[in-house]
């Protein structure tokens, strides 16, 4: 499988290696994503082999990152690979294929899709623009393709964490008080800032849930426009919560989120890695459409406004990083959503 994108896309693609492995039990599945989002499936129940592009290896020069990539490519093809599924439309990915030369290959197309691209495939998994399927079915496509159909319960997104990771994680949170299995997460920031609320409203609603004894874990990238954000939420409170921002790796922050009783957050990884712990989520959504890219499989509420333009999965109202239709959404609307779903979900995350 190659999946060449961003964390959330990665982890969004984890059904592909379950379903495969289901289909074919003797096989051995390998992976091909970028460096930084190893976090997402490494350690996947159904992986054999995890391989990485780091984006690092332009700092090397010309000569330095085509050895790099050279000695990746050999890796590769000594893997002497039957099927190849490729999952992001990138030339790239096409000269891959035509390097490896596998049996069967199978890849995305669009309506603009070059014909270099669509010749590198044996078979073409062809999406249609405005498709108003979850990208998770829109990835099983390319197995659907080939013939196999995934059971329902083989489709949920997992990210496996080190049984250590998980230890010290919870050891963490315990020394610093927090309530395991009772505790909000909000994660507030994505990345894109065109998808996130105005911190005047996060911090709003952290007052509203603390007021009435709820205690609140604040998580956040440690990237500087992410902890300006929540410096900008933390002015605005009344009382202490737990601000573990810029101090948790990605395992570790899926060991957060699974320990919570309810995520709040936006369009972002965070919302992924609550699905994939099977963490309640209440998600704001703009710009982009949750129809596509919402929680898969968990339960959740999505808040949003009814506004004709939407989704544009523009990066803001006229590409300006403004969303008119985030900006809309009332701390009333959030609150309603999150006392519905903790009312929903009391009693099965008690158990």
């Amino acid at each position: 499988m190659v999946k060449l994108r961003f964390h959330g896309d990665v982890l969004l693609s984890s059904p592909v290696l379950s379903v495969l492995k289901n289909a074919l039990p003797h096989a051995e599945i390998d992976a091909l994503i970028y460096r930084e989002t190893c976090d997402m499936i490494s350690g996947h129940p159904s992986l054999s082999q995890l391989f990485a592009i780091d984006k690092a290896w332009k700092r090397l020069g010309p000569v330095g990152h085509w050895k790099a990539e050279w000695r990746l490519l050999r890796q590769l093809k000594a893997r002497k690979y039957d099927l190849v599924v490729v999952l992001t439309e990138q030339n790239r990915c096409a000269w891959l294929v035509r390097l490896l030369k596998p049996r069967w290959s199978v890849g995305p197309v669009w309506g603009g899709t070059g014909r270099f691209f669509k010749k590198s495939f044996t078979f073409l998994n062809r999406l249609v623009p405005d498709n108003s399927r979850h990208i998770v079915e829109l990835h099983l496509d390319a197995l659907r393709h080939l013939g196999i159909y995934p059971a329902e319960t083989a489709r949920q997104l997992t990210m496996p964490v080190p049984a250590e990771v998980q230890t010290d994680t919870l050891a963490m949170l315990q020394s610093a008080g927090a309530q395991l299995q009772r505790y909000i997460v909000v994660h507030p920031a994505s990345r894109g800032d065109y998808k996130c609320w105005k911190p005047e409203r996060v911090a709003e609603v952290i007052n509203r849930l603390t007021a009435r004894g709820e205690q609140v874990v604040l998580t956040a990238a440690p990237t500087a426009d992410e902890q300006a954000m929540v410096a900008a939420i933390r002015q605005r409170l009344e009382r202490p919560v737990l601000d573990l921002t810029g101090q948790l790796s990605l395992k570790q922050l899926a060991v957060v989120i699974d320990q919570a009783k309810l995520l709040l957050g936006v369009d972002s990884v965070p919302m992924h890695m609550a699905a994939a712990m099977q963490t309640p989520v209440v998600a704001l959504f703009g710009p982009t459409s949750p129809v596509v890219w919402g929680p898969w499989q968990v339960p959740h509420r999505l808040v949003t406004v009814d506004m004709s333009c939407r989704p544009c999965v523009m990066e803001g109202c006229g590409n300006s990083r403004y969303s008119e239709c985030i900006e809309r959404i009332t701390v009333e609307q959030v609150m309603s959503s999150i006392d519905s779903l903790l009312a929903e979900t009391a009693s099965s995350r008690a158990d």
